[in-house]
């Protein structure tokens, strides 16, 4: 089994829980969903961040560049409807989004064209239409940012490894495109979803993205990971 393989499926659990979130909040009242998703276990006593190596602190190098991991989304993702034609992106957005609409677009023949975010980071209820401007209105995240995962380690991945990475559904949330901007490329330390309800989910996928690539995490991160796991409810 290839190393890439290998990591692949050791980060295939993330969507499982990203895609029973989903479901779970398809058709609930918004200010309700968080509380009826299907939210990660933590046994009790278990060491949340077992396994990962923490370094003092993120060191931020100044030869980061995004075309590092991939010129632009591709369609060589995992998500449901993966190698249709239709980009990361859009496979997100169709995962991600409720009460959608689609339309055929250069070589997507099924594109997001309308639809319904409830944000995860905010709670907040946010429309979706295609476009080069009310588009931006929801964004897909990286939840292990690609400048953060460069300067924990990624410089030093393969160009294909850093594209994967950049395009792995276990590492994209669609979220309000204004805390996309406020989220940037800050660690949790620095920055954490504004809904306290989505702590637990966001830490637990956090830490499994950092392990299933072999990323360390900065001392910074650990108790607010570690308090962000606490929330959890128990296994």
């Amino acid at each position: 089994m290839s190393r890439r393989h290998t990591l692949w499926l050791a980060v295939a659990v993330v969507l499982a829980v990203v895609v029973a979130y989903q479901v779970s909040a398809s058709s609930e009242d918004p200010s309700q969903y968080i509380a009826e998703a299907d939210i990660p276990t933590v046994a009790p006593g278990a060491d949340v961040l077992a396994g990962i190596v923490e370094i003092p602190d993120r060191v931020r190098g100044n030869d980061y560049r995004r075309a590092a991991f991939g010129e632009s989304w591709t369609d060589d993702t995992t998500a449901p409807g993966g190698h249709n034609g239709c980009d990361t992106r859009n496979d997100i957005l169709d995962r991600d989004l409720i009460d959608k609409t689609y339309v055929a677009i250069a070589r997507c023949p099924r594109a997001v064209a309308a639809g319904t975010l409830r944000d995860p980071y905010t709670n907040a209820t946010v429309a979706f239409v295609r476009g080069e401007q009310t588009g931006a209105a929801v964004q897909i995240d990286h939840l292990v940012p690609l400048a953060l995962a460069w300067d924990l380690g990624a410089r030093n991945w393969t160009e294909e490894m850093r594209v994967r990475f950049a395009n792995d559904p276990a590492n994209l949330l669609a979220v309000s495109g204004d805390v996309n901007q406020d989220k940037g490329d800050k660690q949790p330390s620095v920055w954490m979803p504004p809904n306290d309800a989505f702590h637990c989910q966001y830490a637990m996928q956090y830490i499994e993205v950092l392990r299933g690539y072999g990323l360390p995490v900065d001392a910074p991160s650990v108790p607010v990971l570690r308090e962000a796991a606490g929330t959890c409810p128990a296994a």
